[in-house]
């Protein structure tokens, strides 16, 4: 059985799948009207893939919901341990201290 991708992409599958069958819809289906392989599509509700934001938007209106219901609450850190745990602030903040040094 093939592993999972991470938790992020275990709770999109997750979701994909609960919104396909709350819909009554196969994955042939679902495949069809996202224009995408029911063999894609199964992945992705198994975890085993992680959607890119084309599937993620494919998926959504071919199932006639916003992406974000796919992605509402999931986190970075749903995708695992990043090896540079660099924010964005942390950035920012060197650069003014390089530049306040080259001053």
């Amino acid at each position: 059985m093939p592993k999972t991708h991470s938790a992020a992409a275990v709770e999109i599958g997750r979701r994909v799948r609960a919104e396909r069958q709350r819909l009554g819809i196969s994955l042939e289906d679902l495949g069809e009207l996202s224009e995408m392989g029911a063999t894609s599509i199964g992945r992705i509700e198994r975890g085993v893939s992680s959607p890119s934001v084309e599937t993620i938007i494919r998926i959504s209106a071919a199932l006639e919901v916003e992406p974000g219901r796919f992605l509402s609450g999931v986190t970075p850190e749903d995708y695992g341990i990043r090896p540079r745990q660099v924010t964005v602030r942390d950035l920012i903040r060197a650069r003014e201290q390089q530049n306040h040094r080259q001053a």
